[in-house]
């Protein structure tokens, strides 16, 4: 967990350091960052490699198409990030301790709300941003890279993947946001999607807010809130509906 001495600090690396802090600069994140409760280093990878030219990539062994990114200049890369000030000295290479070290990857596993806030109260991760047709197996493996996902498709790079891993966690960090519970409230907070949300006019092209929501009934609006949280969960997302009925859980071994 993180002590309240230290700053949740996000370092990343990538190919493409001038993207950030990007959306990361403004909003909520943007504000938290430039008040200090939170910190972004962006390093490039290039500054690990040894030629002159700069070189990150090579062909893929066994042939095929595109480049992949060399398990050498990363694997420096990932180590100088370590022993930069605020990373972890003297640890082994292939165990980040309790700084995560992430690659974002279509092929890791899905990010979830849960992952996010086990993330948020930690110290803060190394993100690496993959680029062209990958990253040499021996980095991820020497290294102990956790592959993550935000979806499945295929973006150009890592870094978008990185900015919204790290703006769902900035917005659970202490400060950040105005009301704690306005975080607590939203969808996969409790395995299910959030209720629809209404405010004023009254009326909107002949649609008014559901009177439930006016009725001054606290309960009444709570258990409106979680029916429709049902519902939307059931209808488009019967995934998670399955986990949080319970439809998933393997059958005992004493059950008929």
């Amino acid at each position: 967990m993180t002590s309240k001495a230290t700053t949740w600090r996000a370092t990343v690396l990538t190919l493409f350091p001038d993207m950030f802090p990007g959306p990361l600069g403004v909003s909520l994140a943007g504000k938290a960052l430039a008040s200090g409760l939170w910190v972004l280093e962006a390093r490039d990878i290039r500054d690990s490699a040894t030629d002159r030219h700069r070189s990150v990539d090579d062909t893929p062994a066994g042939g095929g198409p595109g480049m992949v990114l060399r398990a050498d200049v990363l694997a420096a890369a990932i180590d100088a990030a370590d022993a930069a000030p605020g990373g972890p000295k003297d640890r082994p290479r292939d165990r980040p301790g309790d700084r995560p070290r992430l690659l974002m990857s279509p092929r890791g596993r899905p990010l979830t709300q849960s992952r996010v806030t086990e993330l948020a109260a930690g110290s803060g991760p190394l993100i690496v941003c993959g680029r062209f047709e990958g990253v040499d197996q021996r980095v991820i493996e020497a290294r102990g890279l956790e592959e993550v996902s935000i979806g499945d498709y295929v973006l150009s790079g890592g870094e978008i993947a990185a900015m919204a891993l790290i703006d769902a966690c900035v917005r659970l960090l202490p400060g950040v946001m105005g009301k704690q519970a306005s975080g607590a409230e939203e969808s996969f907070s409790e395995g299910l999607l959030e209720y629809p949300q209404y405010t004023r006019p009254q009326e909107f092209e002949g649609r008014p807010i559901p009177e439930i929501l006016t009725s001054g009934d606290h309960a009444r609006v709570a258990a409106w809130r979680r029916a429709e949280s049902e519902a939307l969960t059931r209808a488009r997302r019967p995934d998670l509906w399955a986990i949080k009925s319970g439809q998933n859980r393997p059958k005992n071994t004493t059950d008929g």
